[in-house]
């Protein structure tokens, strides 16, 4: 649907320079150990972590959120909103949960359009008008439409596996290969610092490549730009006074709301997993003709 900003490319770009530092970090290992199983090991544990995460992300997310399933009756409009947008995309009728925090935000999850959630907080619902939240609402449907929840999932196991082999470094230092050799401690120290933060940032550029995309896609779903540009301007303001408690329920799903439900200011905006709330809201007010 329309333009998508190259959003693949970038996806396989990236997906290719986390591959590229874990390879670098287990040519280290082996170097120093003379031993490449664990990184058979370390491969083994990321697989099976991304099939889990990517087969049970709905249960998890809505879990980890408290929410409750909602039905027509409970909320009509909500529910008249979703129906119209997935009969509009051709997809089937997701499941519809709301959280209970008054914080203002929304998510959608699942491996497939066929096992979907959407998901809105009582605070998003509280602030938002039936147009503004039909546009969040075309927003999050397009991040299951788009398979972001795969990337996503892919892109949190490989970073996992380069921090967890970052750690095995920090604390055997690479060890001694036969030769008695070994690896430099201060290379063993720097790879157990950098690899993790590598993995972060490029974990969090795939993030924020999704959410440029959805907007673009969800705004053109519902036919209204402006509806979400609206929309996102109160979710920040909103947030600000009523940030989420970040823990570590909310932090794992923090990746796949519309906003950052944490208040970030200063180095804490560089590691957030949404661009600039004003990015966006140019990139839609340019998309209305403004």
């Amino acid at each position: 649907m329309g333009h998508r900003y190259h959003n693949g490319l970038k996806t396989a770009g990236l997906f290719l320079a986390l591959w590229a530092v874990l390879l670098v970090i287990g040519w280290l290992i082996a170097q120093g150990t003379g031993n490449a199983v664990w990184i058979g090991v370390f491969a083994v544990m990321g697989l099976a972590s991304t099939a889990y995460s990517y087969w049970n992300s709905a249960t998890l997310a809505l879990r980890q959120m408290r929410a409750r399933q909602v039905g027509p009756t409970e909320q009509p409009v909500l529910y008249a909103i979703v129906t119209e947008l997935s009969q509009r995309a051709g997809q089937p009728m997701p499941t519809i949960w709301v959280a209970p925090t008054h914080s203002p935000n929304a998510f959608a999850t699942g491996r497939d359009p066929d096992h979907a959630a959407v998901c809105c907080t009582e605070g998003i619902l509280a602030i938002l008008g039936e147009r503004e939240l039909r546009a969040v609402l075309g927003h999050e449907l397009m991040h299951v439409y788009n398979r972001d929840i795969l990337t996503s999932s892919v892109a949190s196991a490989i970073g996992g596996l380069i921090s967890s082999i970052a750690q095995f470094l920090m604390f055997f230092g690479g060890g001694r290969n036969r030769e008695g050799g070994g690896m430099n401690a201060l290379a063993a120290l720097a790879t157990a610092i950098l690899a993790p933060i590598a993995a972060t940032l490029i974990q969090l550029s795939i993030s924020r490549t999704r959410e440029f995309d959805a907007d673009e896609n969800g705004a053109q779903l519902a036919q209204d730009p402006l509806a979400l540009a609206s929309a996102l301007r109160k979710i920040e303001q909103m947030t600000t006074r009523v940030p989420m408690e970040p823990t570590p329920a909310t932090e794992n799903v923090a990746a796949m709301m519309i906003a950052n439900p944490f208040r970030g200011r200063g180095v804490q905006r560089l590691f957030s997993t949404h661009p600039p709330m004003e990015e966006r809201i140019a990139r839609l007010e340019k998309m209305a003709g403004y």
